[in-house]
């Protein structure tokens, strides 16, 4: 990352997300809530800021990054031949620090529904008009699953070891292809309408249609990041050997135990999608104790949960900006993935519910295996691919949650008060 003072030129220092061509002279405009948002209204051929990547299709100069721990490519936003800037976003932290922001943003929600995007803060729909908006374009992308065959993705970095796994595998690309002749046949009456083969966001091409450069770059070098079961589960043993582990009754540890099991099996080699999935769920915890103590006071039998309700508020917008992170890096791009995650989600949230219901205490001793598989399986994850990572620059919705200066609520759920209160690093 590479960086410098803007606070002259922006006015007041507070954070803000520019496009900068190459011009430091940006014109701010207001906004309700959230950060203002910079436009650079001219362009130079020279900036500071030279990693900022093309967006206009041309070819990247030279990139000599270093490989990470796992052999992918280091990724270095890009200049044109020319040594022109894209017009990558950067972000203008209170201090007057700009720091640029990763290129491309290609999460299946990318540009609609997500927060610090255009429609943030509106009412929504009612609900019959939200589900038939919702059902109409998830259909389309489950049509596509299997019509292209997004698939076979998870088999290329799942190779069958045995003969099981062969069955399985032949089984499924049967049913793959006989569901995609069934939808070209039906392609052609009135009942579907036409897909595009080719058809992509508008936030990731350029105006030919085609991917731009930057986004190419950022999914390859996204490849190249790892994450072992095995390596996570050693981990685990080597952190319960040192601190103990946690004391729970047979259900709840049973359906933790399933949980992990699951992830393992099904997001094997898939470390960002496995992450969106993680963060989808752990979400839910807070959903189901915030709605239990919400229950409680509008009957009348407890008031006290008030201060716990804004403790799990916190802990919910948290996990919220940690999913919008993995949205950002692509892990809700297959329907299967969005499928499998929010009905997992749903089921969830019930069996937390019940939880809470019978054994509040229990319910906490359930959210503690989750965030503690969380937290060691992120620990194996960063060290794994450490100097990879390293050279990513951060997603804007990280900048604008970490960096924003109004970290909103972020050390409401910091219980274990220190002398100074943590501010992870995003850079």
């Amino acid at each position: 990352m590479r960086s410098f003072n803007a606070q002259s030129s922006l006015g007041q220092g507070r954070s803000s997300v520019a496009v900068l061509r190459s011009s430091r002279r940006c014109k701010l405009s207001a906004r309700t809530r959230f950060p203002l948002v910079c436009q650079a209204q001219a362009q130079q051929t020279k900036s500071p800021i030279k990693e900022a990547g093309t967006k206009n299709g041309k070819a990247a100069g030279n990139r000599t990054g270093s490989k990470g721990k796992n052999n992918g490519s280091a990724y270095e936003g890009g200049q044109d031949e020319e040594g022109n800037l894209g017009a990558c976003d950067v972000f203008v932290a209170p201090d007057g620090k700009v720091t640029q922001a990763m290129c491309c943003d290609y999460g299946f929600r990318s540009g609609v529904g997500r927060l610090y995007q255009g429609s943030t803060g509106e009412v929504p729909k009612n609900f019959f008009a939200l589900g038939g908006d919702n059902f109409a374009r998830e259909f389309k992308q489950l049509r596509r699953s299997f019509r292209f065959n997004e698939y076979k993705s998870i088999s290329e970095v799942n190779p069958p070891r045995n003969f099981v796994e062969r069955l399985w595998g032949s089984a499924q690309q049967k049913g793959v292809e006989a569901l995609a002749t069934l939808d070209e046949r039906l392609e052609k009456t009135p009942l579907l309408e036409e897909l595009d083969p080719h058809e992509m966001p508008d936030e990731v091409t350029d105006s030919n249609g085609n991917m731009t450069q930057d986004c190419s770059e950022v999914r390859a070098a996204l490849k190249g990041l790892k994450l072992r079961n095995e390596d996570v589960i050693a981990y685990e043993h080597q952190r319960k050997a040192q601190e103990g582990e946690v004391v729970a009754p047979f259900p709840i540890r049973w359906t933790y135990n399933f949980l992990c099991f699951s992830l393992d099996i099904l997001y094997k080699n898939r470390p960002i999608q496995r992450f969106w999935v993680l963060e989808v769920v752990a979400r839910m915890p807070y959903f189901a104790y915030i709605s239990m103590l919400h229950l409680y006071e509008s009957l009348g039998w407890w008031r006290a949960g008030a201060e716990l309700r804004r403790v799990h508020f916190a802990e919910e917008w948290n996990e919220l900006h940690h999913l919008q992170i993995m949205e950002s890096l692509g892990g809700d791009q297959m329907w299967w993935d969005r499928f499998l995650a929010q009905h997992s989600a749903i089921f969830y949230f019930w069996v937390l519910i019940l939880f809470y219901t019978f054994a509040p205490r229990m319910a906490y001793v359930f959210s503690e295996l989750v965030e503690h598989h969380a937290a060691d399986t992120y620990k194996v994850f960063t060290d794994t691919n450490e100097d990879l990572l390293k050279s990513l620059p951060p997603p804007v919705c990280a900048l604008e949650y970490y960096r924003g200066g109004d970290l909103y609520m972020f050390d409401a759920f910091m219980t274990t008060k220190k002398e100074m209160p943590r501010r992870p690093a995003c850079k």
